[in-house]
């Protein structure tokens, strides 16, 4: 308004027509508006091209890193062909890995990725012709190694124990324990026998260990038990952070002829109620 008006003015002294003091005027002040409609425009221009160079950039990144994600799937599955290994188990193989550690408890997770890793170093060990392996029990110890919060354990005393607890595998397993512990992981132990008189001095020696790096430790005789606890059956287990069981059967030698992870709900709450019980019972 103020050029269009100084542009009326200065046609005016001039003594121009009426026509072109309105058209002057005109000119003037659109002139005088346009420059900093231009500038605006100019100004989110410049925006545009930079927003759009970034997503340019980020979408340059999202391809090239998808590209190269799918060249290494087409790449494994070109090498499961050309291998002599089953391609539907391979699959099998990562689906079921992937779906197990989706929903599950933290343990679980922990526990398919220790698995997922031990079985990928087996694999690259038998490529370089040798492999080797720590004991029969890695479940109980990489187990072990991934509670975060407790650990109820039942124990039969017998031969087969006291095996366990004399050899290189009961002591790295002790080991394993008391990381746990320093770890916040609350462990307990209950050693069962069939009468009070058994509790040898070998048990109370073990006992004694066990309890010194923090373990709690309970003895429970059978004899003791009232017969409807008896009829439900005793056997080994121990469950981790309340999530997970790992069981024990023994054959008819009293040897461990098989281990086995049981992942139910209602199983675990079974198990866990039933240490409760039996650990109360115990001394």
């Amino acid at each position: 308004m103020l050029v269009g008006g100084v542009g009326y003015l200065l046609t005016s002294l001039t003594e121009q027509p009426e026509v072109w003091k309105l058209t002057v005027s005109t000119l003037m002040g659109g002139a005088a508006l346009m420059v900093p409609l231009m500038n605006g425009f100019t100004s989110r221009l410049t925006s545009v091209e930079e927003t759009l160079a970034t997503h340019t950039c980020e979408m340059k990144e999202m391809v090239t890193g998808g590209l190269a994600r799918l060249n290494e799937i087409t790449e494994l599955f070109d090498l499961v062909d050309r291998s002599a290994l089953p391609r539907e188990a391979v699959a099998r193989l990562v689906r079921s890995a992937a779906t197990a550690g989706t929903l599950a408890p933290a343990i679980v997770q922990d526990f398919v990725r220790v698995e997922i890793m031990r079985l990928a170093a087996l694999m690259e060990d038998l490529g370089q012709e040798v492999a080797y392996r720590e004991g029969d029990h890695d479940w109980i110890m990489t187990l072990t190694g991934c509670a975060a919060l407790t650990i109820d354990a039942t124990s039969t005393w017998g031969e087969a124990d006291r095996d366990l607890w004399r050899s290189e595998l009961g002591a790295r397993y002790l080991c394993a324990q008391r990381d746990a512990i320093e770890r916040d992981v609350r462990i307990r132990r209950l050693f069962i026998i069939e009468e009070p008189e058994h509790d040898l001095p070998e048990l109370s020696r073990l006992r004694a260990e066990q309890q010194n790096i923090g373990i709690d430790v309970r003895v429970l005789a059978l004899s003791g038990l009232a017969p409807k606890v008896r009829l439900a059956g005793i056997d080994d287990f121990i469950v981790f952070d309340e999530s997970l069981s790992y069981e024990i059967s023994f054959d008819l030698r009293g040897v461990a002829a098989r281990t086995a992870i049981d992942l139910h709900s209602d199983r675990i709450a079974h198990r866990v109620q039933q240490f409760r019980t039996l650990w109360e019972a115990g001394q």
